[in-house]
């Protein structure tokens, strides 16, 4: 009998993060487009990335639910699907709707999007999990770093083709990038897919709310997200504003530098992570993260600040990959459920951080660099929380 092969999974996983970055980051390349093509006002335009996340949240709790009577296989497939019509609808439904209606059809397209990329942030990891691999930390948290080079790609690509075909052209560009998850559902169909738990043996969702452990994951999780998004989502603002650099740097030394050293993170670990333990790598990294917010929301020199931003890609690298990693060895059991609601609460805190970070900043007279002072809490709590569930024990 041929031995399956775990590296075609492996590889299908990566196309999968990689599909969810392009979900995830195409449309907010086009926001301006959006809003003088089809005069759609800017407070519209802000409600597309927030019904991208609340799609993906209530994704989250259908999986926690569901899956695993659906089955990984045809949930995996459905998720690549979803994306694919997501991109091709977005270049079209505008188009079809009235002229004032192509808001709709835009919203139409990032939830149906949006639905592939939430099945794909609960389905992929523990796909992976399930896989015989020797070091699971190491695959996970290599797996995790294509969400960033997919992120990075999209942006400096997009970006690339805009010059080239003419931004007029998106929607040829939203068709090609389609073509990923097309591709994809062949290989998640021909693929070997093991289960990580037993029909009936892993955790529901009751029982995990019973374990003490998985509230501490759970904090974990939000503190990850926030950490990461709240980062993220100003970085380029942040950028352009506070330090005054140009639009072109902000866009590129903002969200592009910080994805890169987010997958540099993932990648090293990835690489060298037997000889480090990966609690203490956790630790390192938010004792990092803070040290990063600080550079970044005290210091009036430009560089130093966008230092702090730029290097705080690395230091969220392996907080979200690394948080499944160690709840899996606490909470061997935790199955689809766990997973689904750990991504529930990731979403959740990037929901979360990025929103108190504005809020603050708005108080503060639109000052960004009080708002990311007001960030570095997420760092401290995860600090805190990680020392915290190392004492605590799990449940078989």
């Amino acid at each position: 009998m041929e031995k399956p092969n775990y590296k075609k999974t492996l590889r299908a996983c990566y196309l999968g993060f990689i599909t969810q970055a392009i979900c995830a980051n195409f449309a907010p390349l086009l926001f301006l487009t959006f809003h003088k093509d089809y005069r759609i006002p800017l407070g519209l335009i802000a409600l597309i990335p927030v019904t991208f996340f609340f799609t993906q949240l209530v994704v989250d709790i259908f999986c926690a639910k569901f899956v695993d009577r659906i089955g990984y296989r045809v949930s995996i497939v459905a998720s690549e699907a979803f994306s694919a019509l997501g991109l091709i609808f977005l270049a079209f439904l505008p188009e079809i709707f009235p002229a004032e209606r192509a808001f709709t059809g835009i919203i139409i397209s990032v939830i149906l999007y949006a639905i592939g990329s939430g099945l794909i942030e609960v389905l992929c990891s523990p796909i992976v999990e399930a896989c015989p691999f020797e070091n699971k930390e190491k695959t996970m948290s290599l797996l995790h770093s294509f969400y960033c080079w997919g992120w990075l790609c999209v942006t400096v690509i997009s970006t690339i083709l805009f010059t080239f075909l003419g931004l007029q052209n998106w929607k040829i560009i939203s068709c090609l990038w389609a073509l990923i998850p097309l591709y994809n559902i062949y290989n998640f169909v021909t693929c070997p897919i093991e289960k990580l738990v037993d029909d009936g043996k892993g955790m529901k969702i009751l029982e995990l709310l019973k374990t003490p452990v998985f509230y501490a994951a759970v904090i974990l999780m939000m503190c990850s997200g926030a950490s990461e998004l709240s980062m993220a989502q100003w970085a380029s603002a942040f950028v352009e504003s506070g330090l005054g650099f140009s639009k072109t740097v902000c866009d590129f030394a903002g969200p592009c530098l910080f994805a890169v050293t987010m997958g540099i993170c993932r990648v090293f670990y990835g690489k060298f992570g037997e000889k480090v333990e990966l609690s203490k790598f956790m630790t390192g990294s938010g004792i990092l993260c803070l040290f990063c917010y600080i550079l970044a929301s005290l210091f009036k020199n430009p560089v130093i600040a966008l230092t702090g931003c730029i290097m705080c890609g690395f230091s969220v690298g392996i907080m979200w990959p690394g948080t499944l990693s160690i709840t899996s060895k606490k909470l061997p059991a935790g199955g689809t459920a766990m997973f689904a609601l750990l991504a529930m609460a990731g979403d959740l805190g990037g929901a979360m951080g990025p929103g108190i970070v504005g809020m603050i900043s708005q108080k503060n007279g639109d000052n960004l660099q009080a708002g990311l002072f007001a960030g570095s809490i997420f760092p401290v709590i995860l600090i805190v929380f990680l020392v915290i569930f190392k004492m605590m024990k799990g449940k078989k």
